[in-house]
C-alpha cells in the first residue's frame, strides 16, 4: 500500500480532482430519487457496523448530534431535510457538492455555514477504503459535530481562515491544522479518550485503531505544534492530538494565526511519528503498524478508511 505525507496533498474536500459542474460554488442539486435500493443497503451496512462500534468511543456531542438529526440506518439522508434541522440549531446547513472541490470554494462554503458533502456512496466492494470523501463520510463522520455550537462556530472561523491562509501561502499548515482536529481528533471527556474527527468516526477499522490500538501516539493538543507536523493519507494516523474539551477549540476560533504563521515559517517539522520534547504525552505508540513491511499480512487486514 502507497503511503504519503501531507505535502501537497489533499485538504478534505479541497481539491480539484472533480470536472467543474455548471454552478460557481460547485453546487449541485444532491438527486436523493436517484438513489437505488442498493445504494441505500450500502448506507445501512456502514451505519449499522458503525453504530455498534461508536458507543463508548465517540465522544458526547457525537452521539447527541446523532440522535438530534434526520440520520437513519435505512436510508441515505436527504440534505434538505438535514439543514432545516441545522439550520433551526447552528445556521448550518448541507449542500451537495460531486465530490472534491477547489480550496477557495471549500473555504467559502465554511466561512458561509454550508458544508460541502459528497452526493455519490462508495461501492459495496470498496466498505473499507475510499480515496474521495463520500456521502457517508461527510454526513455520517461531520454532520452530527456541525449540530455543536462550539464546532459549528470553529468551522466557520477555519473557512475564514483558509481564505486567508492561501493569500499568505501558509495553507499547508492551517491544513493540519483542520486535519487533526476536524478529521482525526481526540477529546478527553471525565470518562476517557474519546473520538470527534469525522475520519475516525465514518471509518470501521480506524475507529479502534485510534483509541485502542497501541500503535499510535497520542499527544495533547499544541497549536503550534500540529502546525508543524506532518500528516498521513492512505493510512491510519502515526499521531492523535487530543484536546482537553470542546472549548479549546473556541478558543482556536479567536486566535490570531498572522504571529503563529510566523514562528512556524521555516522551523523544523515533525514527521508523522516524531514525537516532540515538550509535547504531554498521553501514550507512548509503540509504531509496530506502520513499521510494519509493506507485503505482512497484518498490515494488509487492516486497511484504513479514507481521511
Amino acid at each position: 500500500m502507497k503511503r504519503q505525507l501531507d505535502a501537497h496533498a489533499k485538504h478534505g474536500l479541497a481539491a480539484g480532482g472533480t470536472a467543474r459542474p455548471a454552478r460557481a460554488d460547485w453546487t449541485i442539486d444532491q438527486g436523493w430519487s436517484a438513489y437505488t435500493a442498493a445504494d441505500h443497503a450500502t448506507w445501512r451496512t456502514l451505519f449499522e457496523r458503525q453504530r455498534a462500534l461508536l458507543p463508548g468511543r465517540a465522544c458526547d456531542e457525537f452521539l447527541q448530534g446523532m440522535a438530534e438529526l434526520p440520520i437513519a440506518p435505512d436510508r441515505i439522508p436527504d440534505f434538505r431535510a438535514l439543514s432545516d434541522v441545522l439550520r433551526a440549531r447552528t445556521g448550518w446547513e448541507v449542500v451537495a457538492v460531486p465530490g472534491l472541490v477547489p480550496d477557495e470554494v471549500f473555504f467559502e462554503h465554511l466561512a458561509h455555514r454550508r458544508f460541502p458533502a459528497g452526493n455519490f456512496i462508495r461501492r459495496p466492494e470498496q466498505l473499507d477504503y475510499l480515496e474521495e470523501p463520500d456521502v457517508f463520510h461527510d454526513v455520517f463522520g461531520h454532520v452530527p459535530m456541525l449540530a455543536n455550537p462550539v464546532v459549528a462556530d470553529y468551522l466557520q472561523a477555519y473557512g475564514e481562515g483558509g481564505l486567508r491562509a492561501r493569500r499568505l501561502g501558509t495553507l499547508a499548515q492551517l491544513a493540519r491544522v483542520y486535519w487533526y482536529t476536524i478529521e482525526f481528533g481526540l477529546v478527553a471527556q471525565a470518562d476517557g479518550l474519546r473520538l470527534y474527527g469525522a475520519g475516525i468516526a465514518s471509518s470501521f477499522a480506524e475507529t479502534t485503531f485510534a483509541l485502542d490500538d497501541p500503535s499510535p501516539h497520542r499527544v495533547g493538543f499544541d497549536l503550534a505544534r500540529v502546525m508543524r507536523t506532518r500528516y498521513r493519507i492512505d493510512d491510519f494516523q502515526e499521531v492523535y492530538f487530543v484536546i482537553r474539551s470542546f472549548d479549546e477549540l473556541l478558543d482556536l476560533a479567536r486566535v490570531d494565526f498572522a504571529p503563529l504563521y510566523a514562528q512556524v515559517r521555516g522551523a523544523p517539522e515533525f514527521d508523522p511519528g516524531q514525537l516532540a520534547p515538550t509535547d504531554h504525552v498521553r501514550h507512548r505508540g509503540t509504531g509496530a503498524h506502520h513499521h510494519r513491511a509493506p507485503g505482512d499480512p497484518a498490515a494488509a487486514a487492516a486497511e484504513p478508511s479514507p481521511p
